[in-house]
């Protein structure tokens, strides 16, 4: 993937550490090692959920076209997060597992399953690794036990991390505001307001479905211990990026990053490698995407009613369009959701592969242009912009160029296309028409009875008997099925989306 005019354009990322776009450098030249919170297995993901993914696969798609040698991980939380994101209420997977009657271990494999199906939808690549909380364990208690002494206190509730004993805590979160501060449920007992459990006592009388012996007792590990060992187990410290979503910016990593101090004050480190920023984080850049919000407020898995990838995909809206959506807003920036946005999304992807496909017919028919001299200026410019912090509203602005060039070399454009789809991931040179007509879940007719009813009914106009037309235009109706006469892209039908 990687081509040799990839390697001019020095990649700049923002850094949420710093709060700058800087020059990324590897700490090992030619390899990249990337971690990415994954997903707390209890539910399904929401699609709000599910644009950190697409934002992480661009990431590291432009690494490896870069050059870079890429180590992907992306963990499974399965045990330890709690209802409130903080130290307070109940685990989710324990509060899933009660209210759907069943083993916390199968609600956990089902649900995992059901992301990587979503991944997969997505064209998302697999991470290099996947990690799951519960198989960690031992080791999340061998690395308490290691800070515990100089950092952390136990209450009957569990065993606290004193966030006064490492420098700058919170210094990635800028500050902590009064959302921030909300979202920290107050347990008695604790130094401090922004402390936080790294291990959970299981309360006097009551089993959990989960629940290990450790030396304060039996119980869970605390959800931000399990990002620091999982990381620190499969890329070591430091690695080059951590990412996630910019809610995790708030509480879940500074968290990480004030264990990751503490473990390398109490075992030693190469302080050559330590950030800018004061303290020894774990990772070099800490990269957050924003938020997907639709009309009625930020999609959230804990108010119910979220929409998932499954649920647009039973609605006949290919998963890939979703993809575009996603791509067609900066990552840091908030990106609306709504039923005709994600429409308007489709038909850029229907205009882009029909595009594609003119294309590559030209080229089989060996009908050939001369070189035109837009396509170099539009490879520099797309290189130029997803160097620039991954500016892929940009990149798609540039493809749209390329794709309506009507005098050109076929090969050329098809390999610059090919470079850019390389790192938007769209599948555009294998994506046909017929793989964007999927049939939502409900339909009562059949692609093969609507094109049979096309036939009639072209038939009838050409007949001039438009009463039988206008019938079986209705008809269609009725099923589902809207007939797009006159439409520009010449697509003829398709399935009714609400």
């Amino acid at each position: 993937m990687t081509d040799t005019a990839s390697t001019k354009t020095p990649l700049r990322l923002f850094n949420s550490l710093s709060r700058s776009v800087e020059t990324f450098e590897s700490i090992v030249p030619g390899t990249a090692r990337v971690y990415s919170c994954g997903p707390t297995v209890y539910n399904y993901a929401h699609l709000g959920n599910l644009r950190a993914y697409v934002f992480t696969d661009t990431l590291r798609r432009t690494l490896a076209w870069k050059g870079y040698d890429v180590t992907h991980v992306i963990n499974i939380t399965d045990v330890g997060h709690l209802t409130s994101d903080a130290d307070a209420g109940d685990d989710k997977m324990e509060a899933a597992a009660r209210t759907q009657a069943k083993s916390i271990w199968d609600i956990a494999a089902h649900y995992t399953q059901a992301f990587k199906q979503n991944i997969a939808d997505l064209n998302i690549l697999e991470p290099s690794r996947w990690t799951v909380a519960t198989d960690y364990v031992p080791q999340m208690i061998a690395f308490a036990e290691r800070i515990a002494p100089q950092h952390c206190y136990e209450l009957p509730t569990g065993l606290y991390f004193d966030s006064t004993t490492v420098p700058d805590y919170g210094a990635l979160a800028g500050g902590r505001d009064d959302a921030a501060n909300a979202r920290i449920d107050p347990v008695e007992g604790k130094r401090h307001p922004s402390d936080f459990a790294i291990w959970r006592k299981s309360p006097p009388g009551e089993q959990r479905q989960m629940e290990w012996d450790s030396p304060w007792g039996k119980g869970a590990p605390g959800w931000h211990l399990e990002c620091s060992v999982m990381s620190h187990d499969t890329l070591g410290h430091p690695f080059d990026i951590h990412t996630g979503g910019i809610d995790h910016r708030e509480i879940h990593h500074p968290n990480e990053i004030a264990q990751n101090q503490a473990f390398h004050a109490c075992c030693g480190g190469d302080e050559s490698v330590t950030p800018a920023v004061a303290g020894f984080t774990g990772a070099r850049w800490w990269m957050h995407n924003n938020f997907l919000v639709d009309r009625a407020g930020k999609m959230s898995k804990s108010k119910g009613g979220f929409t998932t990838l499954f649920s647009l995909i039973d609605r006949g809206v290919h998963p890939v369009a979703y993809r575009l959506l996603c791509l067609s807003a900066h990552y840091r920036s908030e990106l609306e959701f709504s039923g005709e946005i994600l429409g308007t999304a489709l038909t850029r992807l229907k205009r882009m592969v029909m595009a594609v496909e003119a294309l590559k017919a030209r080229d089989t028919a060996g009908q050939e242009s001369t070189v035109n001299v837009n396509l170099p200026i539009l490879e520099g410019q797309f290189q130029d912009a997803i160097s620039n912090d991954l500016m892929t509203p940009s990149v798609l602005s540039i493809l749209d160029q390329l794709l309506a060039e009507k005098k050109t070399s076929t090969a050329i454009a098809l390999r610059l296309i090919k470079q850019i789809d390389d790192i938007l991931g769209l599948n555009l040179l294998t994506l046909t028409r017929a793989d964007l007509r999927i049939r939502p879940n409900d339909a009562t007719i059949t692609e093969t009875e609507i094109e049979a009813e096309l036939d009639r009914r072209k038939a009838a106009r050409a007949n001039k008997d438009f009463a039988t037309s206008d019938a079986i235009r209705d008809s269609l109706t009725a099923r589902g099925v809207e007939v797009m006469d006159g439409d520009p892209l010449g697509w003829e039908w398709k399935l009714d989306l609400n």
